[in-house]
């Protein structure tokens, strides 16, 4: 496997420290390894998925989104769902499943425990 070489300046105002990106909370440094691993396995280049960053970005500013990199990794993630369904390799109704079962189980669970699928999930 060719590992990418990304260069995270083609990726617009990634939040950063000295040592490299930083994440406000754990979903984000997950989507952001999930990222790099398909890249990685070669589901999509790395120009690809700078361009479909790029793309969700813009239309998010053009919908009157935030300008300050607040919503940068929200971005992030719609741009990988999106990359995922045109490259076919995720339904678009498997997705909307997901973050449906997701919302359910995150709303049934009390404070400071786990979040868990049910079993059917």
């Amino acid at each position: 496997m060719n590992r990418p070489d990304p260069d995270l300046d083609t990726l617009g105002p990634i939040p950063r420290g000295n040592d490299g990106p930083v994440f406000a909370e754990p979903w984000q440094a997950e989507a952001f390894a999930l990222v790099l691993k398909l890249a990685e396995e070669e589901r999509f280049t790395w120009p690809e998925w700078a361009a479909a960053l790029s793309d969700e970005i813009a239309r998010a500013r053009a919908a009157g989104g935030p300008d300050d990199g607040g919503d940068y990794y929200e971005r992030w993630l719609a741009a990988l769902e999106t990359l995922l369904a045109r490259k076919g390799l995720v339904e678009p109704g498997d997705l909307s499943e997901r973050k449906n079962a997701w919302a359910e189980a995150y709303a049934r669970t009390p404070h400071g425990e786990p979040v868990r699928l049910s079993v059917d999930h």
